[in-house]
């Protein structure tokens, strides 16, 4: 087996990014040439269409709007009430067995609540402790490995009562499923985290 330099690697490193980049700039005037051209061959009106879609996202928008502000309410009292930060130095001693520094505990509390939140958790942890720290990578990692899971559901669940339909309430595992990944997601963030900084 022939051996190539490490420059050569790199070479087709950046020409696969560079590649990837190419194909990520089409795919939207792609996605938006495809429901033209789609809609223009099953004789549809794409703009009554597109109006209708917008209508029925503004009701969706007006009928979370409630939840949305009580969670964010929830969570910014939670904030300044110091009730994170007293959470985070009772869970220290278990956290760190686990290697989870427990300041990043409050960040993955709040990830399944409210982004907006969490990313304003995370800025603080890098003003605190920096980009670069274990800490710090943790966090751009967790960020990147969980989701929202509360709202989500909540939206999602609200979007689907309209006039003609009753809310989805039955969520079986949904919930439970919902949890395991987050859970998941932190365990690998936790090792990428061992694996990087170390």
């Amino acid at each position: 087996m022939q051996r190539y330099p490490v420059f050569c690697y790199l070479c087709d490193m950046v020409a696969a990014l560079n590649f990837i980049t190419f194909l990520s700039n089409l795919m939207i005037p792609i996605i938006i040439f495809y429901i033209i051209g789609y809609g223009i061959l099953s004789k549809t009106n794409i703009f009554d269409s597109f109006v209708k879609g917008a209508e029925d996202g503004l009701k969706v928008v007006v009928g979370i709007l409630p939840t949305l502000i009580g969670l964010l309410i929830a969570i910014g009292l939670m904030r300044e009430s110091g009730f994170l930060t007293m959470l985070a130095e009772g869970i220290k001693p278990f956290a760190e067995r686990l290697h989870f520094p427990a300041e990043v505990v409050p960040l993955a509390l709040v990830k399944m609540i409210s982004s907006s939140a969490a990313s304003g958790l995370l800025l603080d942890l890098f003003k605190s402790f920096g980009t670069d720290s274990r800490e710090g990578y943790l966090a751009s990692l967790l960020m990147c490995c969980s989701e929202t899971i509360f709202y989500t559901i909540s939206v999602y669940f609200l979007a689907t009562k309209d006039g003609a339909h009753k809310a989805v309430t039955g969520m079986r595992w949904l919930l439970a499923g919902a949890l395991i990944c987050t859970f998941a997601g932190i365990v690998v963030s936790v090792l990428l985290t061992d694996y990087l900084v170390g």
